[in-house]
């Protein structure tokens, strides 16, 4: 399209016009990411006038490994019965939320393998046990595909199992899984739920009043027609139930994976700008996207929040998956909020639902030099 052509899609939506499948394409197709990106800024800016970019503290507990699905992208996984399979613990997982406590942490984001074992039972105790522990602690726990698996073993249907999860003290479910959703790639790259099951559980999720994030980790062989359909399926879902808090999307991490050995062509920088850009522009009905720096790198994850994203995303004491597939970028809490600021927001920690949350020590909207920091990962899954 030409860029005449691409300025009237851009002029649309700046309007209040609401994006087309097709128009969606076409932005992605082109190349004239700068005009992309201002668009995005602008209605980032008019989404959040406050020029505030959040973040939060959490960590990412993986309570076990043992997985009985085949993802080619994971290199986290390992097959029931392998010898450095485990699961954690609650004294484990209780000494993890602890420490998380210490260092300013408002939750948890818990997921794990598909554990073959594992009925509805087993993750309701968990709950309980951690909920009557930490009361004002946020669990934001279990992926889809998970719920999924808790369906084959149990027979429950999905609002069933979402209703005693939450009634167990489940607090919001993360978006992972999401992958892209369009079958024509999921059923090349892994044996886990399907597009449909995943938008269902999501359902699902919202209607027993939980909120949850949408995800998509695109370069896994996947075509612009095939993340335009992912976008069109979260946008529509979101107008139907309203319980998607925040879209995040980043590249696939090909290190260590099999099918890391496979795919040739990397999504690259731009690639990645002009997506994160234009899921802002398409998704006029989510208020949040993050930047997903884990994935991208702190200078590219710091530039995202000029292209439409305005929340840096997770600090984590502990991240697994993606560290697993060769993400290995670190930063602590002062730098990320350093990054934030000399991108000229101002930086304001966040809970799982993206309320602010102020810290003792924070009297002026800075964190004091007397709060414990350590060298803490940030997690991209929310």
């Amino acid at each position: 399209m030409s860029p005449v052509g691409i300025q009237s899609i851009l002029d649309k939506v700046v309007s209040g016009g609401r994006m087309t499948a097709d128009e969606c394409t076409a932005l992605l197709e082109s190349h004239d990411i700068a005009r992309i990106g201002a668009a995005a800024d602008e209605i980032r800016q008019r989404k959040h006038p406050a020029n505030i970019v959040t973040y939060i503290i959490d960590r990412n507990i993986n309570y076990t490994n043992v997985c009985n699905v085949v993802c080619t992208f994971c290199a986290f996984y390992r097959r029931p019965g392998a010898p450095d399979t485990y699961v954690r613990t609650v004294e484990e997982i209780c000494a993890k939320i602890d420490e998380t406590i210490s260092l300013g942490g408002t939750g948890v984001l818990m997921q794990g393998g598909l554990h073959p074992d594992f009925g509805i039972e087993w993750y309701e105790d968990l709950l309980r046990t951690l909920h009557q522990k930490y009361p004002d602690f946020q669990l934001h726990c279990f992926s889809p595909p998970e719920i999924h698996n808790l369906h084959l073993i149990s027979g429950l249907d999905y609002e069933t199992i979402m209703a005693r999860l939450k009634d167990a003290g489940l607090y919001s479910l993360p978006g992972g899984g999401g992958e892209i959703l369009d079958d024509e790639v999921r059923k090349r790259v892994s044996t886990k739920c399907t597009t449909d099951e995943w938008l269902a559980v999501m359902r699902a999720v919202h209607r027993v009043g939980l909120r949850s994030t949408a995800t998509m980790m695109f370069g896994i062989g996947d075509t612009v027609e095939h993340r335009v359909r992912h976008l069109q399926r979260v946008r529509d879902l979101q107008d139907e139930t309203g319980g998607f808090t925040a879209f995040i999307p980043w590249t696939f991490q090909r290190e260590n994976t099999a099918l890391g050995r496979r795919i040739k062509d990397e999504p690259t920088g731009v690639d990645y700008l002009k997506m994160l850009s234009v899921s802002r522009l398409f998704l006029d009905n989510i208020e949040n996207l993050q930047s997903s720096w884990l994935t991208q790198g702190l200078r590219l994850g710091q530039v995202a929040l000029r292209f439409g994203a305005n929340d840096m995303g997770s600090i984590m004491i502990e991240e697994n998956v993606v560290s697993a597939a060769g993400a290995h970028n670190r930063a602590d809490e002062a730098m990320l909020r350093y990054l934030i600021r000399e991108a000229g927001f101002i930086p304001q920690q966040r809970d799982i639902l993206y309320r602010h949350v102020h810290r003792a020590e924070s009297g002026t909207g800075d964190v004091s030099q007397s709060t414990p920091l350590a060298e803490l990962t940030v997690a991209i899954a929310d």
